[in-house]
């Protein structure tokens, strides 16, 4: 068995057993919960000083400066009857001290099952592994399955996905009991369409709280570009302001220093998919858009008389994988909605995600 480092007080001098990975479109550092803190404070503080927060470059921590690279899992055996192991996914600010676990990360969840063969938190197989996680932060399962030839993580291959340089290894990840993972619903406001600050939206949540709505509605095509919507603080402010009043209406409270509910604008598809995306997390656009924020845009677009549901007249029938086009490219979603039930239910979810090691040692925090 491999050893984990225990949390001391003199963690500056002694470091802390880390690995980090690349999930997806994202990077996160991978804990054992006997690398931490067990008071959840002292656990977030020692995160924050590792990953460099708050300060907007992260220069004196491992964090890339973007919400996409500063995430952490704590994955652990799992007591429940149906998963191997628990995953707790922590999303940490970057120039704010915040650490937030009130969403999954689909992206990071696809590092999940290699860092447990890594830690050997589960047996690998001869050839492919199928690790069953419970994603803490909902309580619902995922199935990450992935090539483990000769029972060790094969981390090359020939899959490519947008927004990740060169190829790797596919990971399939299928999704489980993920409707209304933070709201407890589907439809969180009971309503296929709601109309906040003039504009008419769809509140889904389907393993991510999102916000949908025409990019029409604010004056856009949809096919902007993530400079050309960063640097447009007015939008920005609007759709700061549609999600705090939405989060009202999905049950979540006060929204405004949370990291969901996510606002997804819609447009037809303009390179050869099916609908075209523009995603704020929650404020800042995007760089492409999250595996579960994309799940939760495919769902809802399903059901009859949503906001987008008219731009899916083409697609293919029975759940068959549905191209999602964002800033940087497609990532393909596979969904299946029975909308005769009432209220409608998710049969089943799933995307092909990659990830790599980059590396596993000793991080050592700022004092």
């Amino acid at each position: 068995m491999t050893e984990t480092s225990v949390y001391q007080p003199g963690y500056q001098e002694t470091g802390v057993r880390c690995t980090m990975l690349r999930g997806g479109t994202s990077r996160g550092l991978y804990f054992e919960p006997g690398d931490l803190p067990a008071d959840p404070s002292e656990r977030d503080d020692l995160l924050l000083r590792l990953m460099g927060t708050p300060d907007s470059r992260q220069i004196d921590g491992l964090g890339g400066a973007t919400s996409l690279t500063s995430k952490v899992a704590v994955v652990s055996r799992s007591a429940h009857p149906e998963a191997d192991v628990d995953y707790l996914f922590l999303q940490l600010g970057v120039d704010r001290p915040t650490v937030s676990d009130r969403q999954n990360c689909g992206n990071i969840l696809a590092g999940v099952g290699p860092f447990a063969i890594e830690r050997e938190l589960v047996r690998a197989g001869a050839a492919e592994t199928s690790v069953r996680i419970r994603m803490v932060n909902s309580d619902s399962i995922a199935v990450a399955t992935f090539a483990t030839p000769g029972g060790r993580v094969e981390y090359r291959g020939d899959v490519a996905i947008s927004g990740v340089p060169g190829t790797a290894a596919p990971i399939v990840l299928t999704f489980t009991d993920t409707q209304g993972s933070a709201t407890g619903a589907l439809l969180p406001t009971g309503n296929i369409r709601d109309r906040v600050d003039g504009i008419e939206i769809t509140c889904v949540d389907n393993g991510m709280p999102v916000i949908l709505a025409m990019a029409t509605a604010f004056g856009l095509t949809g096919s902007e570009t993530h400079e050309q919507l960063s640097t447009d603080p007015g939008l920005l402010e609007r759709i700061d302001a549609l999600r705090i009043n939405a989060g009202q209406l999905m049950g979540l409270d006060d929204v405004a220093q949370s990291s969901v509910p996510k606002t997804v604008l819609l447009g037809p598809a303009r390179d050869g998919g099916q609908v075209c995306t523009r995603s704020f997390i929650p404020v800042q656009p995007h760089t492409s858009i999250g595996v579960l924020a994309a799940v939760s845009v495919v769902t809802g677009m399903l059901l009859p008389g949503t906001v987008g549901h008219e731009l899916t007249g083409d697609w293919p029938p029975g759940g068959s994988p549905i191209d999602v086009e964002h800033p940087t490219g497609h990532l393909l979603v596979d969904v299946l909605v029975d909308s005769s039930t009432e209220p409608p239910r998710v049969v089943r979810s799933g995307v092909v995600r990659t990830a790599r090691k980059i590396f596993d040692g000793m991080v050592f925090p700022r004092s």
